[in-house]
């Protein structure tokens, strides 16, 4: 804001001003260093009444608060908490987050699943291999079937052959029933 105004009460003053951009006003009484000071720059054009003056007096006098003063008598922090003094009384500094490994799923990982229940990871496992066994057999059954099949394929041929041959001679009745 551009403008703080400080009074002592709110004889209309705050009306007044409440609709100009840029002004912002507070009472004597409730003062604070970020009003005052915003951002820690020094230096906010502020209009005081002639109560707010007067009322100073009373706030910061001889019987009223006492004016704050410095707590720290060195503000040279980083070299404070840097110091060998600080640095034995504090803890020490924290490690970086535990990287967690990502959870495998028991349903596709027999070693994921053997973690939760062995039993079921055997089961599965003597499954897979009964599994790979039978697909072992089935080739081999499938390849003595095809063997067979050959095989017959062999004798169909000859049979044709024969069929062929007796085809050949002729019809049986034309000559009788004497066979030549």
């Amino acid at each position: 804001t551009d403008l703080f105004r400080i009074c002592k009460s709110n004889d209309g003053v705050e009306q007044a001003f409440r609709n100009l951009p840029g002004v912002e006003l507070c009472c004597v009484d409730r003062l604070n260093l970020l009003q005052l000071a915003p951002g820690g720059h020094m230096g906010r054009f502020c209009v005081w009444s002639q109560a707010a003056l007067d009322a100073l007096n009373e706030i910061y006098g001889k019987e009223g608060k006492s004016i704050p003063e410095d707590i720290m008598t060195n503000a040279d922090l980083a070299r404070i908490i840097n110091s060998d003094e600080i640095q034995s009384v504090l803890n020490p500094a924290k490690r970086a987050n535990k990287k967690y490994l990502r959870k495998k799923n028991p349903l596709t990982s027999i070693k994921a699943l053997a973690k939760l229940d062995p039993y079921a990871a055997a089961a599965r496992e003597s499954e897979r291999r009964a599994g790979e066994a039978r697909q072992d057999q089935k080739a081999a059954l499938l390849a003595k079937k095809r063997d067979i099949a050959k095989s017959k394929k062999q004798y169909k041929a000859q049979g044709k052959a024969f069929f062929e041959k007796v085809s050949v001679q002729g019809d049986v009745c034309a000559n009788g029933f004497t066979i030549a």
